[in-house]
């Protein structure tokens, strides 16, 4: 079962079109990832201190199907589609959510985020430490 964050969609989100700028669903992704990662109870600032490494991206695929506009209420989930030793492949996507329950949110933007572990001095890749990947599979 995937992760779901809530997000609301205010006007600093949105371009003069008034439709929300592209590059802010990868923010909207970081948030949910973020959360998803505290819900396992691995914050990331406790992460580096307490573990010496951090999570950064090293590859983003986002495909764009349809527009969020100023006011809509979206979902964005968090999935782990794989692990490595080092790095992970979140399924991630942005959804609408519809005014009725019992209606189906609507996909506006999908996308695989990959993230690596880096040693926090060095910026180095590492391996994941195996709690971690436990934690999170």
């Amino acid at each position: 079962m995937a992760f779901e964050f809530p997000i609301r969609i205010y006007w600093e989100d949105t371009d003069a079109g008034g439709i929300v700028f592209y590059a802010n669903y990868l923010k909207f992704m970081e948030r949910g990832r973020t959360e998803w990662l505290r819900s396992l109870g691995l914050e990331q600032q406790r992460l580096r201190d307490e573990v010496g490494g951090m999570f950064v991206v090293s590859e983003a695929n986002i495909k764009y199907l349809q527009p969020a506009r100023l006011d809509d209420e979206l979902i964005v989930t968090a999935e782990l589609q794989a692990a490595g030793r080092a790095s992970m492949q979140i399924a991630q996507r942005v959804l609408l959510k519809q005014k009725q329950p019992t209606d189906t949110p609507q996909l506006l933007c999908e996308g695989t985020i990959r993230i690596g572990w880096v040693d926090a001095v060095s910026m180095r890749p590492a391996r994941i430490p195996q709690s971690l990947i436990q934690t999170i599979s």
